[in-house]
Protein backbone atom coordinates (compact mmCIF):
# COMPACT_ATOMS: atom_id res chain seq x y z
CA UNK A 1 0.00 0.00 0.00
CA UNK A 2 1.46 3.40 -0.96
CA UNK A 3 2.47 5.93 1.68
CA UNK A 4 0.09 8.83 2.35
CA UNK A 5 2.16 11.76 1.05
CA UNK A 6 0.47 15.04 0.08
CA UNK A 7 1.50 18.40 -1.34
CA UNK A 8 2.89 20.59 1.44
CA UNK A 9 4.21 17.74 3.58
CA UNK A 10 7.83 17.78 4.72
CA UNK A 11 9.83 14.58 4.30
CA UNK A 12 12.99 13.48 6.04
CA UNK A 13 14.94 11.10 3.79
CA UNK A 14 17.57 8.50 4.65
CA UNK A 15 20.13 9.98 2.24
CA UNK A 16 21.07 13.62 2.32
CA UNK A 17 21.14 16.04 -0.58
CA UNK A 18 24.64 17.15 -1.71
CA UNK A 19 24.10 20.42 0.22
CA UNK A 20 23.83 18.40 3.47
CA UNK A 21 20.10 18.75 4.13
CA UNK A 22 17.84 15.71 4.62
CA UNK A 23 14.50 17.59 4.63
CA UNK A 24 12.41 18.14 1.51
CA UNK A 25 9.08 19.83 0.81
CA UNK A 26 6.59 18.01 -1.45
CA UNK A 27 5.59 20.25 -4.38
CA UNK A 28 3.83 17.69 -6.64
CA UNK A 29 2.55 14.14 -6.17
CA UNK A 30 1.61 11.28 -8.49
CA UNK A 31 3.75 8.62 -10.13
CA UNK A 32 6.65 11.08 -9.88
CA UNK A 33 7.22 13.51 -7.03
CA UNK A 34 8.72 16.98 -7.24
CA UNK A 35 10.58 17.84 -4.04
CA UNK A 36 12.27 21.05 -2.96
CA UNK A 37 15.37 20.76 -0.78
CA UNK A 38 14.97 22.82 2.40
CA UNK A 39 18.72 23.52 2.53
CA UNK A 40 19.41 24.99 -0.91
CA UNK A 41 15.93 25.24 -2.58
CA UNK A 42 16.96 22.91 -5.43
CA UNK A 43 14.08 20.99 -7.01
CA UNK A 44 14.36 17.29 -7.77
CA UNK A 45 12.07 14.76 -9.46
CA UNK A 46 11.91 11.22 -8.07
CA UNK A 47 9.75 8.18 -8.89
CA UNK A 48 7.22 7.07 -6.25
CA UNK A 49 8.78 3.63 -5.73
CA UNK A 50 12.24 5.16 -5.18
CA UNK A 51 10.89 7.84 -2.82
CA UNK A 52 8.95 5.35 -0.68
CA UNK A 53 12.16 3.40 -0.07
CA UNK A 54 14.02 6.54 1.06
CA UNK A 55 11.45 8.16 3.38
CA UNK A 56 12.37 8.11 7.06
CA UNK A 57 9.73 10.50 8.46
CA UNK A 58 6.68 12.39 7.14
CA UNK A 59 5.65 15.67 8.78
CA UNK A 60 2.15 16.73 7.75
CA UNK A 61 1.41 20.38 7.08
CA UNK A 62 -0.38 22.17 9.91
CA UNK A 63 -3.77 22.46 8.16
CA UNK A 64 -4.10 18.65 7.93
CA UNK A 65 -3.35 18.11 11.62
CA UNK A 66 -6.42 20.03 12.86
Amino acid sequence: MPLEINVGDTLELKKQHPCGSKTFLVMRTGMDFRLTCQGCNAQIWIARKDLEKRVRKISKKEQDIK
